[in-house]
């Protein structure tokens, strides 16, 4: 994900937007995108719950140059107006309910200046994966790595399980994380909520045509003028 064919088009997708104004990340994490976007000139700030991933990405770049606060990215408010708001790669299903994930698009409309944009990247629910009866989606099956997904449909949870395999002995490490999941067009509801308006959405950060078969997409919601 740090890699230059991944970050490129992201940084090319997220500079264009931000233009002259101010970027603020939501949940930046270590910094795997706010800090390069930094360093081609887009000034960020970033919300993070974590402060162990912010001590990470402090030893990436200093507070001065990259501000981060702590605090949760669905009510915590930093000074100023931004052009860009983006939270990237599935990160606001971490917000387990409908009403956070309402609050969240509502604290990034507070952010924005007229005429600014929310981005979101996430996943489609991949539920055409699974007949009937079936709860489980695998999605990587390799030497080092087993991965699958599992679903309550009635209050869209996903569960995403992790079995690694550590060393030498055959052993693995078993890891997983809560999400909830959302429909493109729940989340233009959302944004509807907030005062926001769809501008634009695409299947991937090169900004190829989003359809029925697109794995994930990019939404950029605007704040009318």
């Amino acid at each position: 994900m740090s890699s230059a064919a991944v970050l490129g088009p992201t940084l090319d997708f997220l500079a264009e937007l931000a233009g002259d104004g101010r970027a603020l990340e939501f949940a930046i994490g270590t910094g795997r995108v706010g800090v390069p976007l930094r360093e081609r000139g887009v000034p960020v700030v970033g919300i993070e719950l974590s402060e162990h991933m912010t001590a990470v990405l402090r030893r990436k770049i200093d507070e001065s140059t990259l501000p981060v606060v702590i605090g949760d990215m669905a009510a915590t408010v930093v000074p100023g107006e931004f052009t860009l708001v983006y939270l990237v790669y599935n990160t606001i299903t971490n917000l387990l309910t409908q009403d956070e994930q309402v609050e969240c698009f509502r604290n990034a409309a507070r952010h924005l200046e007229p005429g600014g944009r929310f981005v979101i990247e996430l996943g489609v629910p991949p539920l055409r994966f699974l007949p009937p009866g079936q709860v489980a989606v695998p999605f990587d099956v390799s030497e080092q790595h087993l991965g699958f997904d599992t679903f309550d449909l009635v209050e869209q949870i996903l569960v995403s399980h992790h079995f690694t395999r550590d060393g030498d002995d055959g052993r693995y490490r078993r890891g997983n994380s809560r999400h909830r999941y959302a429909w493109p067009a729940e989340l233009d509801l959302m944004a509807r909520i907030a005062g926001l308006e769809l501008e634009r959405r695409v299947a991937d950060w090169d900004g190829a045509p989003f359809t029925q078969d697109s794995a994930k997409h990019i939404s950029v919601w605007r704040k009318p003028t």
